[in-house]
């Protein structure tokens, strides 16, 4: 069920959210009915209602039936504010640093708690990704969605609503701009190759639950990636 970078469902609720933030819709205003998205957008109903199920567990938006009904936007909780507020800040280069600096320090909280906390449908979920990733590492820009996509994906398993929400919320500011190469490895073979199988290490040892494991694959993908990041967008 779970494609690479996003379903249909996970990107009409992100590009929902923006729409709320973008247009700066004030809680209880109105966004659109099923039938205006179905028309906006090209989806179908059963995306358009597991886009409004996402958006409603979230927090986000509040759903009401009849004539008059549609999405609305919900009176925030903190955690929800939070994440609007990281989506909406300016992209200049010291908040993107900014942001990768608060990930990073949530990277090992959100991955161990993925291995203590994680489902079969989950490892089932991170292992086709990783196979994605592997498909597509001749390839930088390729290989990039599929990585942000198991971070996301990976987040997605802890049951810390407010690390998950922070963190979510750093890597939109990352994603959202355009990716430029590192100097010496774009596009490098052999640099994708290693950095996947990193990737497939941290599923390991999520798949096994084992916390001490995860912790050592964290730093090994620190190891690999930061020593050769010189623009933002090129860490994941």
């Amino acid at each position: 069920m779970f494609s690479v970078p996003q379903t249909r469902a996970q990107s009409l609720a992100t590009e929902i959210e923006r729409w709320i933030v973008e247009r700066e819709l004030a809680p209880g205003s109105r966004i659109a009915t099923m039938d205006e998205l179905r028309e906006q957008t090209g989806l179908g109903r059963a995306t358009i209602s597991e886009a409004t199920r996402l958006l409603a567990e979230r927090g986000t938006v509040d759903v009401k039936l009849g004539r008059s009904g549609g999405l609305f936007v919900a009176q925030p909780a903190a955690v929800v504010r939070l994440r609007h507020t990281l989506l909406s800040v300016s992209q200049d280069p010291a908040r993107v640093r900014d942001a990768l600096a608060v990930r990073d320090a949530l990277e090992e909280l959100i991955d161990v708690d993925a291995a203590l906390h994680r489902t079969d449908r989950d490892v089932r979920d991170l292992e086709s990704i990783v196979t994605t990733m592997r498909e597509q590492s001749s390839t930088r820009s390729d290989f990039l969605q599929a990585n942000w996509a198991l971070h996301r994906r990976i987040a997605e398993i802890t049951p810390n609503e407010l690390a998950r929400d922070v963190y979510l919320g750093t890597m939109a500011q990352v994603e959202s701009l355009p990716g430029r190469p590192d100097a010496d490895t774009a596009d490098d073979a052999a640099y994708l190759s290693a950095r996947v199988d990193i990737h497939a290490e941290l599923v390991a040892a999520i798949a096994a639950g084992d916390a001490l494991r995860t912790s050592r694959a964290v730093g090994a993908h620190r190891a690999l990636t930061s020593p050769k990041v010189e623009a933002a967008p090129s860490r994941a």
